[in-house]
C-alpha cells in the first residue's frame, strides 16, 4: 500500500478535542506476502520480550551500584555503610515502579509508557514533557550502552583501547541492521548472550555469599581525596547516582503492541519478571560486595571486583566479564525496541511527522530506527564513544518520564475510584515523590556536568512537537475535515502530451491520452522556425488525429515552455490533465543516460499548478 492519509473520526489535534477530523496516517508503506511476515509470527513472549526489551534495565548493575559507591566513598570508606540501605531503598522504588508500569501497561495497552499515560490525564504539555524526555533517554541509552560496551571490550583486548569510537559504530551498524529485519528476530539473537549473563549475575551472588574472604582482588588501590561530611545532600547525591539501577523499566510499557496476544498480560508478565530479576541481582551484589568489603579501585569496576571475588582469575571471571561487555553493548537494543513504537504514537497524534507511523513489510518502523540510529552515531562521534562524557546526560529523562507518569496515574485512580484505588493512589504518589527528588538532585548536581544538554533538548523537541502538531491543524482546516464537502462535478477533460518527435513512446503516449479525455493536444517545442515547421510537418503525416502545438523558445527548455502552456489553457471549467510519457530502462544503472526530463516536469508542474499529473511509463527491455 502506497503511504497517504485517510480520516480518522474524533482524533484530537493539538491536544483539544478537534473541530474536524484529522489525519490518521496509513500504517504500511508496502504490501505484506501472505503468511511469511504475518504479524502474528513476529511478537515477542516473556523470554523473547526480557531480552529485546530490558537489556537495559537489566545491564544497569553494572554500573549504577558503582556509582552510587563512587559517592559515598568520598565521605570515607565508613560511608559505605549506607551502601546496602540506600539500595534497599533503591530497590523499593523499583517495586513501585514495576507495579506501576504494570497498570500503565493495563490503562494504555497502545503502549506509549510515560507519554500515554501523560497525554490521558495530565494533559496537553505534560505529554510532551514526558516524550521528549523519553525521546533524550533513548538516544542516551543507545549512546551509554555502546561506548560502555566497547569500553569493556577494550578491557579486555587492549588492541581495540584506541578504537572505541569505531568499536561502538560498528555495533551500531550492527543492532540497526539487525532490528531493520524485525524486533523478534533481534530478540533471538540476543537471548543468548542475555541468559549468559543473568547466569552469571546469579553464580556471582550465590558463590560470592559462600565465601568467607574474596578468592582474587584486582585494579590497584584508590587513595580518597579529602573526606566528606556524609550529610543528607551527599546521601541524596548517591541516592540519584544509584537510581540509574532502575533505568529502562518503562521500556515494556512503551512496546505493548509487539507482544503476542494476550498483549497486556504477555507484557505484564515480562514487566514482573524483569523487576524479580532486577531486585535480586541489585540487592545480592550489594550484599557480597558488603561482606567482601568492596571498595572502588582503580582502572577495574566494582561488578569485576565482586567477581574476582567470587571465582578468582579463572575462566568463569572472563565469562562473566565478557558478558557484562555484550549486554551493555546489547543494551542499545532496548531503545530500538520502544522508541520507534513511541515516534509512531507521536505521529498518529500529529506532534511527529506521519512517515514515522508508517511500517514496513515486517512489523518495524524502519524510519524510526534510521532516526534513532542516527542520532546515536552523531552523539557518539561528538564525544568520541567516552563513557564518563555521556553519563552526566543519562537517566534525568527517564526519571522525568517515571515521575509524570506515576502522577498521572494517582490522577487516573482518584477519576475512576475503582476498588482500593486510594491504595494504588498512595503507591504512585509515593513513587513520584522518590523520581522526583532524583531528578532534583540528579539537574542539581550534574547541571555543569553536562545535564545541561538534556536541559536544552528537551524544550527543543517539545516545540517540534507544538509545531508539527499546528501544521497538521492547519491542513485540517484547509482541507475542512469532518465537513461534508458539495457534491463532486463532471468537468471536460483536456489531455496534454508533452513529446518532441514521433516515434513508439508518441504513439502509445498518444493512444492512453486519447482513452483519458475528449480533447487532446500534443506539446512540442522548436528552437526556431524552421525546426517548428518540420516537427509541424513530421505530425501531419503521420495522421493520428491528435492535433499538436509546436511552441517556439530559442533555448528549446521544454519544462518551462510546457509549464506557460499548461498555465495559459488552465481553467475552472475543464481537467487539464498532463500526460507525460516516460522510458524506464530495464537495469536501473541505465538510468544515467537519459535526461529524466518527464521526472523534472512533473515536479515542476507539481510544484507551479493544479492540473492532474500522469506519469506513462514505457519499459525498454533489452
Amino acid at each position: 500500500m502506497s503511504s497517504g492519509t485517510e480520516e480518522q473520526p474524533g482524533v484530537s489535534v493539538g491536544g483539544r478535542r478537534s473541530r474536524h477530523r484529522a489525519f490518521r496516517p496509513v500504517q504500511r508503506d508496502s504490501s505484506p506476502r501472505a503468511g511469511k511476515h504475518a504479524e502474528e509470527g513476529h511478537e515477542l513472549g516473556v523470554t523473547t520480550g526480557l531480552a529485546a526489551l530490558s537489556l537495559d534495565a537489566i545491564s544497569s548493575v553494572a554500573y549504577g551500584p558503582q556509582a552510587m559507591m563512587v559517592v559515598l566513598v568520598t565521605a570515607g570508606a565508613g560511608a559505605l555503610s549506607g551502601f546496602v540501605p540506600l539500595t534497599l531503598v533503591i530497590t523499593a522504588m523499583l517495586v513501585l515502579l514495576v507495579v506501576s508500569y504494570t497498570q500503565v501497561i493495563a490503562a494504555h495497552p497502545e503502549g506509549g509508557g510515560a507519554y500515554s499515560v501523560s497525554k490521558a490525564n495530565l494533559g496537553h504539555w505534560p505529554s510532551l514533557l514526558a516524550a521528549a524526555s523519553v525521546v533524550v533517554d533513548y538516544v542516551l541509552t543507545v549512546a551509554v550502552s555502546l561506548a560502555a560496551g566497547a569500553a569493556s571490550l577494550g578491557s579486555a583486548f587492549p588492541s581495540l583501547a584506541n578504537h572505541l569510537l569505531l568499536v561502538s559504530l560498528g555495533g551500531l551498524v550492527l543492532l540497526t541492521a539487525v532490528n531493520m529485519f524485525g524486533i523478534t528476530e533481534s530478540a533471538r539473537l540476543l537471548m543468548a548472550p542475555t541468559a549468559i549473563f543473568i547466569v552469571s549475575i546469579f553464580a556471582t551472588i550465590v558463590v560470592g555469599a559462600l565465601r568467607s574472604h574474596p578468592l582474587a582482588q584486582i585494579g590497584s588501590y584508590a587513595p580518597p581525596g579529602p573526606a566528606k561530611a556524609l550529610g543528607i545532600l551527599l546521601i541524596l547525591k548517591a541516592f540519584a547516582a544509584g537510581c540509574s539501577a532502575v533505568t529502562g523499566v518503562e521500556a515494556i510499557s512503551n512496546g505493548v503492541p509487539a507482544f503476542k496476544q494476550p498483549r497486556v498480560k504477555t507484557a505484564q508478565r515480562t514487566e514482573v519478571a524483569l523487576g524479580v530479576l532486577l531486585g535480586v541481582m541489585l540487592v545480592g551484589l550489594a550484599l557480597v560486595a558488603k561482606a567482601h568489603n568492596i571498595l572502588p579501585r582503580n582502572n577495574v569496576t566494582v561488578l569485576a571486583e565482586i567477581q574476582a571475588g567470587a571465582f578468582g582469575k579463572g575462566w568463569e571471571f572472563y565469562v562473566s566479564n565478557l558478558s557484562v561487555a555484550a549486554v551493555l553493548g546489547l543494551a542499545a537494543n532496548t531503545s530500538f525496541g520502544g522508541l520507534p513504537v513511541l515516534m509512531s504514537l507521536l505521529a498518529r497524534d500529529h506532534r511527529l511527522p506521519h512517515v514515522f507511523y508508517l511500517r514496513a513489510e515486517r512489523p518495524v518502523y524502519r524510519i524510526g530506527i534510521v532516526v534513532l540510529a542516527i542520532l546515536s552515531g552523531v552523539l557518539l562521534w561528538a564525544v568520541g564513544a567516552e563513557t564518563n562524557s555521556l553519563i552526566p546526560l543519562f537517566t534525568i529523562g527517564v526519571f522525568v518520564g517515571f515521575t509524570l507518569s506515576q502522577v498521572g496515574l494517582v490522577l487516573h485512580w482518584r477519576k475512576e475510584r475503582s476498588a482500593r484505588w486510594r491504595l494504588r493512589a498512595a503507591l504512585n504518589g509515593t513513587g513520584a515523590v522518590m523520581t522526583a527528588i532524583a531528578v532534583m538532585v540528579f539537574l542539581g548536581t550534574k547541571f555543569l556536568e553536562g545535564a545541561w544538554v538534556v536541559v536544552i533538548a528537551v524544550p527543543v523537541l517539545m516545540l517540534l512537537f507544538t509545531w508539527t502538531e499546528r501544521y497538521y491543524d492547519h491542513v485540517a482546516r484547509e482541507l475542512k475535515l469532518g465537513k461534508t464537502p458539495p457534491p463532486p462535478r463532471k468537468r471536460e477533460s483536456v489531455v496534454i502530451v508533452p513529446t518532441s518527435t514521433v516515434n513508439l513512446l508518441t504513439q502509445k503516449a498518444v493512444s492512453a491520452a486519447v482513452s483519458l479525455g475528449e480533447t487532446v493536444v500534443a506539446v512540442a517545442v522548436g528552437g526556431d522556425e524552421e525546426e517548428c515547421e518540420r516537427i509541424k510537418r513530421e505530425w501531419d503525416e503521420w495522421t493520428c488525429g491528435v492535433p499538436i502545438e509546436v511552441l517556439l523558445d530559442r533555448q528549446r527548455s521544454l519544462i518551462r515552455s510546457v509549464v506557460r502552456y499548461v498555465k495559459s489553457v488552465e481553467n475552472e471549467d475543464a481537467a487539464i490533465v498532463v500526460l507525460i510519457p516516460e522510458l524506464v530502462p530495464r537495469k536501473r544503472r541505465h538510468e544515467i543516460f537519459h535526461n529524466q526530463r518527464a521526472r523534472l516536469l512533473a515536479a515542476v508542474l507539481k510544484a507551479r499548478t493544479d492540473v492532474i499529473i500522469a506519469i506513462l511509463p514505457f519499459h525498454l527491455h533489452d
